[in-house]
Parts: C-alpha cells; structure tokens; sequence
C-alpha cells in the first residue's frame, strides 16, 4: 500500500488487530475496561479490542473511562460499539462508582506540561495507579509505563532490556519508576496479576517521533541530532501488543519492553525525508553517544514481530505530510535530554 488517504482509512489501519491479540482475546474472560481511553493511543486500542472480540466470536462489553475534555472523541467511541463512561481518576469516589471488570488496560498518565505540574504529575502517575489498584484489585490489568524508566543508555548497546536497572532523569521518568513501583507493591499485597508495557514510541500519521523530524524537514527547519537515536513503532502493533499482554500476566508483574527493532538513526531519516520532499536538510548539533532506546526482543518473541517496518512508516508519513496531512499538533519533544518536559 502506497498511501494512507485519510483518517478514517488511518484509524482503520491502526485498529487492524493481529492475529496474537484475536488469538489472547478469544481466550480471555470478560468484559474489558480502558482507562484514559480518550489520549492519544486510547481511541484505537479500544476499537481494536472491539474488532478482535467481534472476529474472535467472544460477546464483550469494551468500555472506555476518561474526562472526556473533547466530547467528539466519546461520541467517536459510542459509534463504534465502545461504552464510555466519565470519570476523573483522581476523584476516588468518581472512581468507586465504575463497575466492576475483569479486564484493565490502564493507559492514564501525565507527561508534557510535566514541568512546573510536578505536584499533578506525580498523583497522576502514583496516587491514580494505587487508587485504581485498589478498585480494581481482582481484576487482571494491564499498565502502561514508559522506556524512560532506564534512562539514556549506550548506542553500541542495542537498548536497555527489561532486567536493566532503572536510571531515570527528571520528575516524569521518576514518577513513571514510581508508578512502577506502586503497581508492582499492590501485584504482590493484592494478588493481582498483572503485565507493565514499557513503550518507546508508538508512532502514527498525525503524530510520534518520525512525524516532528518530517514536519522540521517539510518546513525547512534544522534537525537536532543531540538525541541521535530513536525507536519507533507503528501504533497498531503496539495496540496489538498491549491486548495480547493478558496472556502473559503474572504477580509480581511481568515487564515487556514495548519497541521497533530498529535503533534509527536521526540524521539519516531526517535525510530520507529530505529525499523525498526535494527539500535540503538541516541539521544542528551532534550525536551523543547515549539516548533513550530499549530491546523489544522478548516482546517480539511472544507477541510477534511488528507488521510495519520504519521504512514503510517513513514512507507513508512523508506522502501524508507533503499532502497537508492532519497532525494533532502534540510534538513528542524526542529531543530533550534532561528529562524536562
């Protein structure tokens, strides 16, 4: 396939599941519950849900919980067979009041305007995880955290792997570590099975890391090349992943890795895409020796392989920019070192 032509066919291609999540949901138990469906992966992963049930043959209720700030991204759901109720996390009795499930992906977390919110940052990545715990504490769940828990680590390396030790920098990693921490603790007190999805980074049309470096190409501005290396993986497998992680929970918690195979390096997509707008490059600075990258190897092992490569993605994203493709306007801000964002 060329091109991706326009949003829907975009949302389409990113709640495509893969045969693993069909496989792990044709064998769960129960309804499934999102919480912070309403970000920035939610909308897809919930629609994917609902299409690997529905191929799986398995009646389900799929239910997304979130403030809901843009009433279009609910209605979106509802139209697609999602339940979506609204809830702020932080309120606990909001929080008491949802029904109980047997199945919890919790995707809520904060990060950009993490910086001068450190209070906010902090109970959003701490005190929700540990009040969703204890609402949710005989449920199976599902959390996402983030690559940034290792910290930069050597290129040469190939990427930090999950038996890595945790080397955060900055109030957001540090709060990600902490909301590890907490969802491990209430694993073992709790007894709940569980799986933490370390991702580094998901990537679509309309935003991710290879996105910021095309839009900077497209305009003509420089590259910074101080962050010098990147992983990147198309949404839809990491969708696919975080669903087919039910079938491998565990107390204390499983941890996986969540990534492209792919260390890419900065100038050389910033040059493919200058390639392929007939545009100069730009670049600044110089590689560092460091940057945040993880090992999916054993992610890949369980769950597959991602179905789209880095190429195909650098390709389908250079069309969609060059043709005023809709972005979201939320830049990932890759190249940041310091861990303020």
């Amino acid at each position: 396939m060329d091109r991706i032509e326009n949003t829907d066919h975009l949302e389409d291609l990113l709640s495509e599941p893969a045969p693993h999540a069909i496989e792990t949901l044709a064998r769960l138990d129960g309804d499934l519950m999102l919480l912070g469906v309403a970000g920035k992966m939610g909308p897809t992963l919930a629609r994917m849900a609902r299409r690997a049930s529905d191929q799986a043959g398995v009646p389900r209720r799929i239910v997304g919980v979130a403030r809901f700030s843009d009433p279009h991204i609910e209605g979106q759901l509802q139209s697609l067979g999602i339940d979506t109720i609204r809830c702020d996390l932080l309120d606990q009795a909001q929080l008491e009041q949802l029904p109980d499930v047997p199945n919890v992906i919790a995707m809520f977390g904060m990060k950009f305007g993490s910086t001068g919110q450190e209070a906010r940052t902090w109970a959003m990545n701490c005190l929700a995880p540990a009040l969703v715990c204890q609402k949710f504490r005989k449920s199976r769940i599902v959390a996402f955290s983030t690559g940034n828990v290792y910290g930069l680590t050597p290129v040469a390396g190939g990427g930090s792997r999950e038996s890595d030790p945790l080397n955060a920098g900055g109030d957001y990693a540090m709060s990600c570590v902490g909301r590890e921490r907490i969802y491990e603790y209430c694993s073992r007190t709790l007894a709940i099975p569980m799986a933490i999805l370390r991702l580094n980074y998901a990537v679509e049309m309309r935003y991710g890391v290879l996105v910021d470096i095309a839009q900077r190409v497209w305009v003509e501005l420089p590259v910074d090349l101080s962050m010098g290396y990147l992983n990147a993986i198309w949404q839809a497998d990491a969708n696919a992943a975080a669903l087919s992680a039910f079938a491998q929970l565990a107390t204390p918690p499983r941890v996986f890795n969540i990534a492209g195979p792919e260390v890419l390096s900065v100038r050389r997509v910033a040059e493919e895409f200058a390639s392929r707008f007939g545009k100069p490059v730009k670049l600044e600075g110089v590689e560092s020796a460091d940057a945040l990258l993880s090992n999916a190897e054993e992610s890949h092992r369980l769950f597959g392989l991602p179905r789209i490569s880095a190429a195909q993605m650098i390709a389908w994203i250079a069309d969609w920019t060059a043709r005023g493709g809709a972005t979201l306007g939320k830049p990932t801000h890759f190249e940041i070192r310091d861990g303020k964002y």
